[in-house]
């Protein structure tokens, strides 16, 4: 959930769904410069829902960019504070250990990402990132990475081929030393790990909070297409196989998105990412089990 919404928290009382649940863009400043207000923000909207819905992760803010060309730029100087004081709030209600607390960054942020193992934050991405990886480090929690290889598909073409994009490459697509890679979406994730590697967060984990593939609306969008994506996706993280550089280690990954967002602004290929249309009817058949 990417704001507090009190009708959908109220619905998921008991029903055992596992939540991330973002602290928005426009609460960080406030909640930056304000402990009593992230305490507030805590009790309201985790505490007094807490045990009966099951939060995994707070995400204080999505894909905050420090460039200077985009216009989350300004909010970035709030997002570790804001983390911190969040991450406060939920220790002083001791629930630490069952809540975790990061935010969610997207793979612009990462430079040089291929080979993956040349992946690294550099200039204002570094100057950003590199205060928030030691800060999970210390706390021991995860980095949350949104990673999309259709974007990826389309933004290069000549260069990404679709069946990489799809996982459905027959065979090695790409090298990294002695590193294969068969699917974009390892390698993007790869070259997350080794930025923050290269951050000082060795040991910091990484979940995919976000990764999906448009039916419509664009080059490569298509019914055939998402299905494909998230069949794939679900049938390599359930394999529990981990990526090249990280063989064998579980991949926590989050499907964007349940909905279609028919009412979203901007380019028409972000209204169609849902598995469900809007009316709640399915747009192909996805097995979880």
């Amino acid at each position: 959930m990417y704001a507090p919404n009190e009708e959908a928290l109220q619905a998921l009382r008991g029903s055992n769904i596992e939540l991330v649940l973002d602290v928005p863009k426009d609460d960080l400043q406030r909640l930056a410069n304000d402990a009593a207000a992230a305490s507030q923000w805590v009790q309201d909207n985790v505490k007094n829902y807490y045990p009966d819905v099951k939060f995994r992760i707070i995400a204080v803010g999505n894909e905050v960019n420090p460039n200077a060309s985009e216009s989350t730029a300004p909010l970035a100087q709030y997002v570790l504070p804001a983390m911190s004081k969040i991450y406060d709030a939920i220790a002083s209600a001791g629930l630490k250990d069952q809540i975790k607390v990061s935010t969610a960054t997207y793979s612009a942020l990462v430079s040089n990402p291929f080979p993956p193992s040349d992946g690294s934050f550099d200039g204002a991405a570094g100057s950003f990132m590199g205060p928030i990886i030691d800060f999970l480090k210390k706390t021991n929690n995860p980095l949350l990475v949104n990673i999309y290889p259709y974007f990826s598909r389309i933004g290069s073409p000549q260069d990404v081929s679709l069946p990489y994009a799809l996982f459905t490459a027959p065979g090695v697509v790409a090298h990294d030393d002695q590193l294969e890679y068969r699917n974009l979406f390892d390698a993007m994730l790869d070259a997350a790990y080794a930025a923050v590697e290269k951050a000082g967060g060795p040991n910091v984990e990484i979940v995919v909070s976000e990764s999906g593939w448009p039916s419509e609306g664009g080059d490569d969008a298509s019914l055939e297409n998402a299905q494909t994506y998230y069949t794939n996706l679900i049938d390599h993280v359930k394999s529990g196989s981990g990526s090249p550089r990280r063989p064998g280690k579980a991949i926590e990954t989050y499907l964007f998105a349940m909905f279609d967002e028919n009412q979203k602004p901007g380019a028409e290929s972000e209204k169609h990412f849902g598995i469900f249309s809007p009316n709640k009817q399915p747009k192909y058949q996805l097995n979880f089990n």
